[in-house]
């Protein structure tokens, strides 16, 4: 248990219920307002949530993890999507999560996407502790890259 909590295990847990949280409570606490631009809007950031993720693992490869510590033969990827952000799947399910909020007009999910984009920026910051210390170069990358919204965040 001891590794896991050191890998960043708990991170990975809250992560992982509050993503469960939004997935669910959106269609139960949601309007059925299919005409909403409310939804449209929802639907645009789930879709850039999906590239985001989709290119984020495809772009990661074997060096993705579900913790904040990196594998041990990590590479520091700077190319495709992490040009743009520096944690692209953090990105994605934050996408993802206000998209599934808006596309539902639920103010309960809005508030645990809120709940969930907050814990990933944390999650993002611990991990960046690792990434520093195991890559010279790896502040370079950062004053060049955004953490999660490229060209704001």
């Amino acid at each position: 248990m001891s590794s896991f909590l050191r890998k960043g295990g708990l991170w990975v847990v809250v992560q992982n219920v509050l993503t469960l949280a939004v997935v669910v409570v959106g269609p139960i606490h949601g309007a059925r307002d299919w005409a909403s631009p409310w939804r449209v809007l929802g639907i645009a950031l789930f879709a850039v949530g999906a590239i985001f993720g989709i290119t984020g693992v495809r772009t990661l490869g074997r060096n993705r993890t579900p913790f904040p510590e990196p594998v041990a033969e990590h590479e520091l990827v700077q190319t495709g999507v992490y040009a743009v952000v520096r944690h692209p799947l953090y990105s994605s399910l934050i996408f993802l999560s206000f998209g599934w909020a808006l596309a539902w007009f639920s103010t309960v999910t809005l508030a645990l996407a809120g709940g969930l984009a907050l814990v990933l920026d944390q999650k993002s910051r611990v991990e960046e502790r690792f990434l520093r210390d195991r890559y010279t170069d790896y502040h370079q990358y950062a004053q060049r890259v955004r953490r999660l919204i490229p060209g704001v965040y």
